[in-house]
């Protein structure tokens, strides 16, 4: 048993010590692959999202099944999965942009092809669900991931802010600097202070869900990023508690809260906590900065960020920066696809 224990705090600080793979930078004439690892999304939607993409001078390509239907899946494991691998084998490809979030990709995860990230590495965008997989390419081969719209949510007439910030990540190596908004709830359970470390995280569900797994990030020295839909507060309580209970918050640099949306009226009897109530509670006492009201999760003004890059969170200012993009400023030659394999 002490050497089990041996071995994998070993390969967790290999893990640790690896250096952060930047992908190389967008440029137009790029086929971005277009996949859903999750749910399935609006056919129209997408159409519009396709477009927006187009006018950047990208060229939008769609997985096989990305519309396909299994229950509440955008089809089966095995199909999602194949459009997924497909995309980050693809030398021509130079992004994956999921359609959507929903439910699915914790079932597919451990199928990835690692090593074509590896060979290859491409800028991979999602949120929501989705942050199983930037999660995951973080863990396995230190991918810097875009943590942003998908392709249905990709709207210039109603979001311009949010598809400006995106084709800027993608497009440009320029640092990245996000102000809190006091109009956020998570905006009122902030923590004096200043920090810096390696922004990960995403949706709190997936991060929660992922207790137990090899999945979840080591988060040491790490500024952790947060946010949630849809839940009442107990939830986000409990899934906070369950996070606390499994040590994964010990030794974070510094919070950064982001948008925390349609908050559901509790069934818990009796009187409910507020949403900054039962943040400030649940962390507060973790002795880091924490700083709220990040315009980045599931509000209608949405902003990218990368994970993976060192960050700086300090509550005086009341910004979060990045002085490092999520690309790499040199775009570099997609390389020889492999020779096909010979039957033996």
């Amino acid at each position: 048993m002490a050497s089990d224990l041996a071995a994998s705090t070993a390969s967790a600080l290999a893990r640790s010590a690896r250096q952060p793979v930047r992908p190389p930078l967008l440029r137009p004439g790029d086929r971005v692959c277009i996949v859903s690892p999750a749910s399935p999304p609006d056919p129209e939607l997408v159409k519009v999202g396709e477009r927006v993409l187009s006018s950047w001078g990208l060229v939008p390509e769609r997985g096989a099944h990305i519309f396909d239907h299994f229950g509440y899946l955008a089809g089966t494991d095995r199909d999602r999965l194949a459009d997924l691998n497909a995309a980050l084998r693809d030398p021509t490809c130079r992004a994956v942009i999921a359609t959507r979030g929903g439910y699915g990709v914790q079932r597919i995860i451990d199928g990835i092809d690692f090593r074509a990230v590896q060979r290859d590495p491409k800028l991979v965008v999602g949120f929501s669900d989705i942050t199983a997989l930037l999660m995951e390419l973080w863990n396995r081969t230190r991918l810097v991931t875009v943590h942003g719209p998908m392709v249905q949510l990709l709207d210039e007439s109603t979001a311009p802010l949010s598809a400006g910030s995106l084709r800027d990540a993608l497009m440009t190596s320029q640092p990245i600097t996000l102000t809190s908004d006091p109009r956020e709830p998570s905006a009122r359970a902030g923590r004096p202070g200043r920090a810096s470390g390696v922004l990960l995280g995403g949706n709190l569900t997936l991060l929660a869900s992922s207790v137990g797994t090899e999945s979840l990030p080591d988060l040491r020295g790490a500024i952790l990023l947060i946010e949630e839909v849809g839940e009442p507060p107990y939830r986000i309580d409990r899934m906070l508690t369950q996070l606390r209970r499994a040590r994964a918050l010990d030794g974070i640099a510094g919070l950064a809260l982001g948008q925390f949306t349609d908050i559901l009226v509790s069934t818990v009897a009796g009187a409910d906590f507020s949403l900054p109530e039962v943040l400030r509670d649940r962390l507060s006492d973790l002795d880091v900065p924490i700083l709220g009201g990040l315009p980045v999760g599931h509000g209608t003004e949405q902003l990218t960020v990368p994970l993976g890059v060192h960050a700086t969170l300090d509550t005086h200012a009341g910004t979060l920066t990045m002085s490092a993009g999520v690309a790499a400023a040199s775009p570099v030659a997609a390389p020889t696809p492999p020779p096909p394999a010979v039957a033996g």
